[in-house]
């Protein structure tokens, strides 16, 4: 077929190409036996069929193919037809080919409300929220109509960009427009306001849905965990339950984390076992949440044996498994895992070699330490952040070497951050170095001048090195200024139930058992040679 396009001297060499690429793109397609090459040289003006062709382009994402049909486009002038460009947008919309769209888009004469939607949509898609919004706005200057895909489209452009208060403007702008009943609508509105911290607000748009998907339910669950209300997304998980509501991996991945966050483990299982009846057990995204939560709950092995039953492990599941035993200072295991995944053909990345710092920081190993933060940038070429300096200071501190500590914090290529200075003065009050630690304070007054914490801390430094002038006024300042300390809080499940406790609190109903068994493992802990340092502790402050 080439052979005698190029007899014919009336085709530029521009047009041999297209038509080059037009054979190529039909011997793709011979397989359906609906285009042949003669049919679509010598009937190419059938526009169904250059159609059908955009179509093919865009479903398999070829982006030469849809260029070479961009070229007969405007060789049999249709660029001026809609609906053609309409399909030439969406080629380069699902190729990723932001700007060849806009240029379709900007040369169209007239156009209609698809045109508009699937432009919005391509910048969505493409993290070209901004310029969605712009065209949006556009949009209702020239009084083009717009429908539920539009609002829809544009308010998952502000999730993306934190535009809260054009969502609530396009907000009103639905429920004028009698959009907001929508559910395409409804679940995107909630979004925003979910991931702007806006929850009540999430709540109140999916209370007043009448029609919900199970995104629409997804988004809600997992707003709710987003925020930490992990309660209110387990309690509306069991009413979506109770109303037979279809499973997706997004939405037990939420009610998972709420678990872990309530660190629930009895609840967790009951969710396992649901993973195990729907079938979402090999995936990954599952995995992960499963693993990390048994490990929040404490439960290591079973955290493990998830881990174990996934055959294919993308990075994400290997550093959950690997963040899980460092958190249970299981340094053995970390490093098994660190050179498995190694084996396997994965490479360690920040957040890797994050949990792998934080193993050797709690059992102390500052030579391991050390070398794993130096394999980190030497092999791996990996640039630590704040949370691998982080652990790096709080490593060398806690193993000794407090001063090596403060001059990698001087070495940084970032300024130290609150939590450096807090660990770094931690460490000088076991060391009993005051220098640096009256050096770590000022920082930590300078940075959070309302943390009581810092004060307190402080002072038992100075009463651990016996400078008890130098605590008595840190005291006296912290009363002046009158900077309250945050109470420390904890809890833990018994038998379904979860108890908390407050410090200095003493009602709970079996408080006296409670510090009766205390007292009993102090005894035990002095008759194997050890001390409670409660001495040295300004608790009165």
């Amino acid at each position: 077929m080439l052979r005698i396009i190029c007899k014919i001297k009336r085709f530029n060499a521009s047009f041999i190409v297209s038509c080059k690429h037009f054979c190529s793109l039909v011997n793709a397609t011979k397989k359906t036996e609906t285009i042949t090459q003669h049919d679509l040289f010598f009937d190419v003006t059938k526009v169904s069929k250059l159609h059908s062709l955009l179509q093919f382009c865009a479903k398999n994402r070829e982006s030469i193919k849809g260029k070479a049909c961009h070229g007969q486009v405007i060789r049999l002038g249709l660029e001026t037809d809609t609906l053609t460009s309409n399909m030439l947008m969406n080629v380069y919309s699902k190729c990723g080919l932001i700007r060849s769209a806009c240029k379709v888009f900007d040369g169209m004469p007239g156009r209609s409300m698809v045109s508009w939607n699937t432009m919005i949509g391509t910048c969505v898609q493409n993290g070209e929220e901004e310029k969605a919004i712009e065209i949006f706005l556009e949009m209702q200057r020239e009084g083009s109509p717009c429908s539920e895909f539009t609002v829809s489209s544009v308010i998952c452009a502000c999730a993306a960009k934190g535009g809260v208060f054009l969502c609530r403007q396009l907000h009103a702008f639905a429920i004028k427009a009698v959009m907001d009943a929508n559910v395409f609508v409804g679940t995107a509105l909630l979004d925003v306001y979910a991931k702007s911290g806006l929850i009540e607000e999430a709540s109140c748009v999916f209370e007043g849905m009448p029609e919900r998907s199970d995104v629409t339910w997804s988004s809600m669950v997992a707003g709710y965990v987003q925020n930490e209300l992990y309660e209110e997304g387990l309690v509306l998980f069991a009413r979506g339950k109770e109303m037979g509501l279809e499973y997706n991996q997004f939405m037990i991945s939420s009610v998972i984390r709420a678990c872990a966050g309530l660190a629930s483990l009895i609840e967790g299982r009951h969710v396992h076992a649901i993973v195990c009846r729907t079938g979402f057990g090999p995936n990954n995204f599952v995995a992960s949440a499963l693993v990390d939560m048994y490990a929040k709950c404490g439960s290591i092995k079973e955290a493990y044996v998830v881990f174990c039953d996934i055959e294919r492990k993308n990075v994400v599941l290997w550093n959950v498994m690997i963040s899980g035993f460092a958190k249970h200072a299981c340094f053995l295991e970390v490093m098994n895992l660190f050179e498995e995944m190694q084996q396997m053909g994965m490479h360690p990345d920040e957040v890797t070699y994050a949990s792998v710092l934080s193993a050797c920081n709690h059992v102390g190993l500052v030579d391991k330490g050390r070398s794993y933060f130096e394999l980190m940038t030497r092999e791996h070429h990996l640039s630590p952040n704040a949370i691998h300096y982080s652990c790096m200071v709080d490593i060398l501190g806690r193993g000794g070497p407090v001063r090596e500590a403060h001059e990698l914090m001087t070495r940084m290529p970032f300024a130290a951050t609150a939590s450096m200075w807090g660990s770094l003065l931690a460490s000088c009050r076991i060391h009993g170095n005051l220098e640096l630690a009256e050096i770590a304070a000022k920082k930590l007054f300078e940075m959070e001048p309302d943390s009581g914490g810092n004060y307190v801390l402080l002072a038992n430094t100075y009463a651990a090195s016996k400078k008890w002038e130098e605590a008595a006024k840190a005291r006296k300042f912290l009363k002046e200024i009158e900077v309250m300390k945050e109470r420390g809080k904890s809890w833990i499940e018994i038998k379904d139930k979860v108890h908390i406790f407050m410090s200095d609190e003493r009602t709970h109903p079996r408080i006296t058992d409670i510090y009766l068994e205390l007292d009993n493992l102090l005894e035990e802990m002095t008759k194997v040679g050890n001390k409670a340092e409660s001495d040295c502790d300004l608790h009165d402050l």
